[in-house]
């Protein structure tokens, strides 16, 4: 009989696995699919692993809306942290309570923070941690949901038995380097894309590369595209943060919803290539155009192929 409060439609899933989306906005739609599908109402410690900069933020935003996230920019001001008050605000406390430890381990001990989260487990609160594998070695226990961030975005719930939340911190951080390689190349790839076509397609996601899909079949040479792309990858352009919405390659200003997932400079490109053919999805009546980087493949089946 299972025990009252506790989630069981995950009870025998190891982990769940998604792409990890470009964009605030995808990546927020993510957020609230994870949290419809795998959080529970009973869930009280949430952690998520990977490197700063890969969507962690964002995803959070979207599994809980509303929630105050202490590295915003317009709270960096903000002190204390509110869950080192807890017990303070009576009434009127927040529920849910959120910690950035890479952020806070510059302004309150580690220890101090871990005792925090403790407390406010105790009182029945919820919290959520990003870079969870820094508090894990001090609180002495593991989170209910653990969601690794890097160039897919992993799903757990651990057991006694794992896995560690640096064992999921290793794997976004190794992967994390082909959705930088992916999303700039996909920037250039829309830059060329500009005059022909601005506009008239959907993003979408392949392993080690990106998908753009067309209601109807575009007339642009893949192999001319390729050239130009590659020709941008060699002039090793730099490519900046401007804001919230933008990028610039070199000089010229790009826009871009994603802006912090990006490499330093178009050279860090590897073995970029695009397929030589639309590809048709019958299901979705779309025509898809393909870029990838990394890697070969061999066969296009395998592009997305369980290793």
């Amino acid at each position: 009989m299972p025990v009252i409060g506790r989630p069981t439609l995950d009870d025998h899933c190891l982990y769940s696995v998604y792409f990890a989306p470009r964009g605030a906005a995808r990546m927020m739609e993510m957020g609230m699919q994870i949290s419809q599908r795998h959080l529970s109402p009973f869930d009280r410690l949430i952690g998520a692993v990977g490197e700063a900069g890969s969507g962690k933020s964002i995803l959070l935003r979207g599994m809980f809306p509303g929630l105050e996230l202490s590295n915003d920019d317009n709270g960096v001001n903000v002190r204390p942290l509110p869950i080192l008050d807890i017990g303070g605000g009576g009434f009127y406390e927040p529920h849910t309570y959120h910690i950035d430890m890479r952020f806070e381990m510059a302004f309150t001990q580690t220890h101090v923070l871990a005792q925090a989260v403790r407390e406010a487990l105790r009182l029945g609160r919820r919290v959520v941690v990003e870079h969870f594998e820094l508090l894990y070695p001090h609180i002495d226990m593991n989170a209910e949901l653990l969601i690794g961030v890097g160039e897919d975005i992993i799903v757990t719930r651990p057991t006694i038995f794992g896995p560690e939340p640096r064992d999921l911190a290793e794997i976004t951080h190794r992967s994390i380097r082909y959705r930088r390689m992916a999303h700039t190349a996909e920037d250039l790839a829309e830059r060329y894309l500009w005059e022909p076509c601005h506009g008239e397609y959907e993003h979408s996601d392949v392993r080690h590369g990106f998908v753009l899909k067309f209601e109807q079949c575009p007339e642009v040479n893949l192999e001319q595209m390729e050239e130009w792309v590659l020709q941008q990858i060699a002039r090793d352009l730099p490519v900046c943060y401007v804001d919230d919405g933008h990028i610039r390659f070199g000089e010229k200003l790009h826009r871009c919803t994603g802006p912090r997932m990006h490499v330093k400079s178009t050279g860090e490109i590897e073995n970029f290539r695009m397929l030589h053919e639309y590809k048709f999805d019958p299901m979705d009546n779309k025509y898809l155009m393909v870029g990838l980087v990394g890697e070969p493949i061999a066969d296009m089946r395998d592009l997305n192929k369980i290793t």
